[in-house]
């Protein structure tokens, strides 16, 4: 999924400002794969938080309002009277840089660094809003890189702090890459969704970082806003515990090191399965980039990397029971979706209430949604399939659409993959997923004539396209097919 980059780059797979560019996992330095997940701030995705003393949650656990009834709609925003949408978005950025300078300041003192004149530079310049400054800024303070990738050459001290320091930055990024009026629309429209209490975990850049500012800086409920894409990095975990360690149960270091170990022990067995039986179907999966290097397994890639936060989120989920999350994708997380249902731009994680069957009517209502988002979005003249705007809607909706199919809604699932195809038609996330479906049905022609076209009009996400379509044959094997 593009979010976060102005050129067209892969969706949810290949998009370096959606954490899992830049990303190895090695198990020969286990003690250090925690650190290699660069940009714990970025992935599935961008969302921050808020400053340890000004960031009082009200959030109430979300089991009493499990019969409530919720059919969010994208909200039609307007700035007040006499207030342009560019100063509205504008102070909040400053007053976010604000509350990122504290927290970087409170990370320094916890590790016994200095913020460095660098750090501050950086941080006055957020403060500022000018984007050449922000950035020139902080390609100084991540070792001469401006593409937020992970860097081995930042300066002293720096990575101490980048949690508050990469947090500033995607916010800032996405107020640079937005225009102000559709930024908050976008971000609005997340967290009008939410329930009262709800714990949101933003994936992509856009749909992780731009709530996150409106969350902070906002009137209404601030909501925990967390990412599905660092929770396997140790940095990431103490920020999440600066912020919210006196609202939300976190697993330690040492319970997520245990998951590392399971998940490169079952790579391993995985691997050697298809070193010595290649007449068999292979289990090694794709995005999955396995190695054995003096018999022990070397982890990297999309794939392994987000099976690690995955794994992590499902341990989050046990350690509150009582909360109600909300996720926003980056990359497929699709051991959630067997108790997942629609909520507006979102899925709600952990439903198994009776009472609210994931049924008809709620895949309904979910293609409902995207189709109003669609149509808004095509009749503004302001809305070209370039933008942000609609490589993000495009990513939601289509995530939306991997949930249907997974839950065998298969012809609201294909007009939810149309749709996002209508939103941002290089996307090979939605066009891989058409074309899956379709096969399911048994329209291999179309299906093949799809991906041809595809590849005809976008040649540059060619690679992308065939590592999703890998990616959907493989989890086709044992499907149903289609109606």
């Amino acid at each position: 999924m593009h979010n976060g980059e102005g050129n067209d780059e892969d969706v949810g797979v290949k998009n370096r400002r959606m954490w899992l560019s830049g990303i190895g996992l090695l198990v020969a330095v286990m003690l250090a794969f925690l650190g290699l997940l660069y940009r714990w701030s970025s992935p599935a995705g961008k969302t921050p938080a808020s400053s340890a003393a000004a960031n009082a949650r009200t959030d109430s656990p979300g089991r009493g309002i499990a019969n409530v009834e919720v059919r969010p709609r994208l909200p039609r925003w307007a700035a007040p009277r006499g207030v342009s949408a560019a100063e509205i978005v504008n102070s909040k950025l400053i007053q976010f840089g604000q509350s990122r300078r504290r927290l970087a300041e409170i990370l320094a003192r916890r590790h016994g660094v200095v913020v460095t004149d660098e750090v501050k530079r950086f941080f006055d310049a957020v403060e500022t809003g000018r984007w050449e400054e922000i950035e020139s800024a902080f390609k100084q303070i991540n070792g001469g890189d401006d593409s937020a990738s992970h860097s081995d050459n930042r300066p002293s001290g720096v990575a101490e702090l980048w949690p508050a320091i990469i947090d500033a930055y995607g916010v800032a990024e996405q107020v640079h890459l937005w225009p102000p009026d559709k930024l908050l629309e976008y971000g609005n429209g997340i967290l009008e969704a939410l329930k009262p209490g709800m714990i949101y975990v933003g994936g992509t850049d856009s749909g992780r970082w731009i709530p996150e500012l409106l969350n902070e800086t906002g009137d209404g409920e601030r909501h925990i806003i967390i990412t599905q894409n660092g929770l396997a990095a140790s940095d990431y975990l103490e920020y999440v515990r600066l912020q919210y360690g006196d609202q939300l149960q976190i697993p330690t270091d040492d319970a997520t090191k245990g998951m590392f170990t399971e998940y490169v022990a079952d790579a391993q067995r995985r691997y050697l399965h298809d070193q010595e039986h290649p007449e068999e179907a292979k289990q090694v999966r794709p995005g999955e980039e396995i190695q054995l290097v003096d018999g022990k397994a070397s982890v990297s890639g999309s794939t392994a990397v987000m099976s690690i936060n995955e794994k992590i989120l499902g341990s989050l989920l046990k350690l509150n029971p009582d909360r109600s999350f909300a996720l926003q994708e980056s990359f497929p997380l699709k051991g959630t979706y067997a108790e997942a249902v629609p909520l507006g731009p979102l899925m709600e994680l952990r439903v198994a209430d009776p009472d609210r069957p994931f049924d008809a009517r709620r895949a309904a209502e979910s293609v409902d949604y995207w189709r109003d988002v669609a149509q808004r979005f095509e009749a503004d003249p302001a809305s070209p399939e370039s933008t942000e705007t609609g490589k993000s809607y495009s990513h939601d909706t289509a995530a939306a659409a991997n949930l249907l199919v997974a839950r065998e809604f298969y012809r609201e699932a294909e007009e939810g993959y149309r749709l996002a195809i209508k939103l941002w038609p290089g996307n090979p996330e939605a066009t891989g997923g058409l074309a899956d479906l379709m096969e399911r049905k048994g329209q291999s022609a179309g299906a093949r004539r799809l991906l041809e076209e595809f590849v005809l009009a976008h040649a540059d996400q060619r690679e992308s396209l065939e590592r999703v379509s890998e990616t959907f044959r493989k989890d086709r094997s044992g499907a149903k097919p289609g109606p």
